[in-house]
């Protein structure tokens, strides 16, 4: 069995990445932190607690950091609804996580298991970041991380030149993404291009008739109308779960780089900007794998495949 670590901001496209990981067979889910972002941390908290019950496994839930490292929090509650599961009426309150801070337990898994988990990082990065802070030598013991955050190639979804995760705490970011942990990539780009589903689509997914399959279009709900209306796609699209499927199964990269990255604290204009050295003009050593395409049919093999169950 793989080990994963699992760290989100809980809403509906982390969800159903969470589906995925606790619905594949061959993986151990050892704990799911989680931290502020999509959602405030308290309903993070909520969401993960009822996916994991949903999902009928035994799956500590931790709570992390509140806010980031140096910033005020700003949510993407327009994105994914006020409860960050689409508004659509679930029971998302009254359960209670597992006693421990996100951050601490971070630390502790990861020595726990040196060079055994797989890390996947669903949201903004200051549970990690500052995990790392406290005990650099994580990064060294990572079997592999995961994040879901930036952009490889293209523009923003938050600003014109940053996805959301990275820009709610650029700081935190640069501190994982300087660290030494072995990382992969993936793109908002990655998602816009390739996990995007229109409403026949969407329908295909939820015929399956399960309540994994429901559960995991219907809370798209709020996120299928700010998609089509705000990013100009054809339909609502799953960041995290093609991040996810990436972290799962390496061939649902089609094309992936070795490239120097570096994260922008610094600017009011380019706040949280990935910055991918493609050409080598700086000359410094890559220090990520940047996914540049993904397999969607290997993406929808394995969302099927979770759903199905």
């Amino acid at each position: 069995m793989r080990r994963f670590l699992i760290d989100t901001d809980t809403a509906s496209d982390d969800a159903v990445a969470l589906v995925m990981a606790m619905q594949a067979p061959d993986v151990q889910v050892e704990a799911i932190t989680v931290v502020a972002g999509n959602v405030p941390v308290e309903q993070g908290v909520q969401n993960a607690l009822y996916t994991v019950e949903l999902c009928k496994k035994r799956v500590p839930v931790y709570q992390g950091m509140a806010a980031p490292i140096l910033r005020q929090l700003e949510t993407a509650q327009n994105v994914h609804g006020h409860d960050g599961m689409g508004d659509i009426g679930l029971p998302l309150s009254g359960r209670v996580p597992a006693p421990g801070h996100a951050v601490d337990i971070l630390r502790e898994t990861i020595r726990r298991h040196p060079h055994e988990i797989t890390l996947v990082t669903l949201g903004p990065l200051t549970n990690v970041g500052l995990a790392l802070l406290l005990d650099p030598a994580l990064a060294r013991l990572v079997k592999e991380c995961v994040i879901m955050g930036g952009i490889g190639q293209g523009y923003g979804n938050v600003t014109p030149v940053a996805e959301f995760n990275i820009w709610v705490d650029p700081e935190a970011a640069k501190i994982v993404f300087s660290s030494g942990m072995p990382i992969t990539m993936v793109g908002w780009d990655i998602s816009r291009i390739w996990a995007t589903f229109d409403t026949e689509e969407a329908a295909a997914i939820r015929r399956i008739g399960t309540p994994l399959a429901e559960f995991c279009i219907d809370i798209q709900k709020s996120v299928q109308t700010y998609a089509i209306e705000n990013s100009h796609l054809v339909g609502f699209d799953l960041p995290d779960p093609i991040a996810m499927a990436v972290a799962l199964d390496r061939a649902s990269i089609a094309e992936s780089k070795r490239l120097f990255v570096e994260i922008d604290a610094e600017s009011a204009l380019s706040r949280g900007q990935t910055i991918v050295d493609h050409l080598g003009a700086t000359g410094n050593t890559p220090n990520v794998e940047v996914v540049l395409a993904a397999s969607r049919e290997r993406f929808l093999e394995q969302l099927r495949a979770a759903v199905g169950a």
